[in-house]
């Protein structure tokens, strides 16, 4: 996995990579109770708004790690939010996007950076 200032984290197989936000993440949003995935087929640029969470707390911008097209989202937090509160590194992840520059991953931080970062 590769993470980003902004508390993503990006797990990349081949030219695809599935986004999330971090355990930190949502520890810091609180409870996630709705969710504004990206469309399946959308072009998104590294850094800029890809989806929003709203939580108990505040509503939230998740930003695309890296850029590329959507090619899938993850279709159970539709029905159940709280996946991204229970697992939010693994089943609640967010989408899966097809890296236009698979380089554009390697300028991210390593998990020893990113625990560095919010130690």
């Amino acid at each position: 996995m590769r993470y980003t200032e902004s508390h993503e984290w990006i797990e990349c197989k081949g030219k695809i990579g599935t986004v999330g936000i971090t355990s930190y993440a949502q520890k810091e949003l609180g409870d996630i109770v709705s969710i504004e995935l990206p469309k399946v087929g959308q072009m998104l640029k590294a850094k800029h708004e890809a989806c929003v969470l709203e939580s108990t707390k505040a509503a939230a911008d998740v930003y695309a790690p890296v850029s590329g097209k959507v090619v899938a989202v993850n279709e159970a937090l539709k029905k159940d939010p709280s996946l991204i509160n229970r697992h939010p590194e693994s089943t609640g992840w967010l989408f899966q996007i097809e890296l236009s520059n698979p380089k554009e991953a390697d300028s991210l931080m390593t998990e020893k950076e990113y625990h560095s970062l919010i130690s």
